[in-house]
């Protein structure tokens, strides 16, 4: 590194965290004088008993609230633009996004699409739309309900194109949340395979971002505590959990999003083309890849994984064993090793090349990747 020359770090919002912290969520509202919030979920979580709970204690409140949940399971365009309807159509003050990465994402692009109403994709980080994304936008809140992307924290959010399924990224500093409430007793009932796959992304998010080619210390710092925070709950969170083991996933997961500002790499690139072609859940496709992209990348950069080692407490301070450890932990949270588990056939593998190489991931691997070498490590993962 260059100490002469000069690097920004930015950071993100103001996080209220805790166990029954989402009851502070109508007393702020009305101090901020909100009292038509849109609520944007998923279909699943719309008919859960905690959601429920939130909404009528918002209603006791005299707050009225209007209630969006037809997104998909990978968000695309469409969800957006009917989201956007129902804000139109409803005359609300301000929007709360309430579930996972897909709801959070969806209400991220509806949250910018209100004052920004050229095509969404015009607004693509990837081809410089950034620099459109200059209006003022609502007051927006997010609460997670899963530990995995950290979407909550984030700035950006990922959608598809419909008839393409390619996945485009809309960014900008607007779209922080002003506030995040992230109450670890929403995660509780999470069933046990959902809690891995989005703990194995929260891991992943880690993992590479401690990896990317970017030069972001506090980043790099930030990453390896979530990811000791993770090796030392995840497996206790997914099989016997309780407040403490949901705690520090929940807050490893956060890590992950503020760490990932530095860049992600190969192992999103594999994972996202399987999110959009085959609709598979974006924690579990990040699980399935992640010991093949690490794999891929020891090579020169033995001393990272020796870091990585060190964090997570392993017998021998290698790639390899990084690897080896991370077939393991999949193992004993009952994710899968192969791609042919979840799914993927071996005519699914050209495309999905194409889709990988074509991914904004990748970029930022510390080494670059091919197509050839997604077709290569997809054949392996097969």
């Amino acid at each position: 590194m260059d100490f002469t020359s000069i690097s920004q770090f930015n950071f993100p919002t103001i996080i209220r965290f805790g166990a029954g912290v989402v009851k502070e969520l109508a007393p702020y509202l009305k101090k901020n004088q909100l009292s038509k919030p849109l609520i944007v979920t998923d279909p699943v979580i719309a008919e859960l008993s905690f959601f429920k709970s939130i909404v009528s204690n918002l209603k006791n409140a005299g707050i009225s609230v209007e209630v969006f949940s037809n997104i998909h399971k990978n968000p695309v365009k469409s969800d957006v633009y009917k989201g956007t309807e129902q804000w139109d159509a409803t005359g609300r003050d301000s929007l709360i996004g309430i579930g996972g990465g897909a709801a959070l994402d969806v209400a991220r692009a509806i949250v910018l699409q209100i004052n920004h109403r050229e095509d969404l994709f015009k607004y693509d980080d990837l081809i410089g739309g950034d620099v459109y994304v200059t209006n003022e936008v609502p007051h927006f809140i997010t609460i997670p309900t899963t530990a995995g992307t950290g979407s909550e924290v984030g700035r950006s959010a990922i959608i598809a194109d419909d008839e393409t399924h390619q996945k485009k990224i809309l960014f900008s500093p607007k779209l922080l949340a002003k506030i995040v409430f992230a109450d670890p007793l929403l995660t509780m009932e999470l069933p046990p395979f959902v809690t891995a796959a989005t703990g194995m992304d929260a891991l992943t998010h880690n993992m590479e971002a401690f990896l990317a080619k970017n030069y972001h210390p506090i980043c790099d710092g930030i990453a390896l505590e979530g990811m000791r925070l993770i090796a030392g709950s995840l497996e206790k969170a997914v099989k016997s959990p309780d407040v403490e083991s949901r705690s520090h996933m929940l807050l490893a997961s956060m890590m992950g999003a503020i760490a990932f500002q530095k860049g992600l790499g190969v192992v999103h690139s594999l994972a996202h083309p399987l999110s959009s072609l085959l609709d598979t859940h974006h924690g579990l496709a990040n699980a399935v890849n992640i010991p093949y992209g690490m794999k891929f990348n020891i090579a020169g950069f033995e001393d990272k994984f020796h870091r990585i080692a060190q964090t997570l407490n392993l017998k021998h301070l290698t790639g390899e064993a990084v690897v080896e450890y991370l077939f393991d932990f999949n193992t004993k949270i009952g994710i899968p090793h192969q791609l042919r588990d979840i799914n993927v056939k071996e005519e699914h593998l050209d495309t999905l090349s194409e889709l990988a190489f074509a991914d904004f991931a990748h970029p930022n691997n510390p080494k670059p990747v091919s197509k050839e070498d997604f077709r290569m490590l997809y054949a392996e993962a097969l």
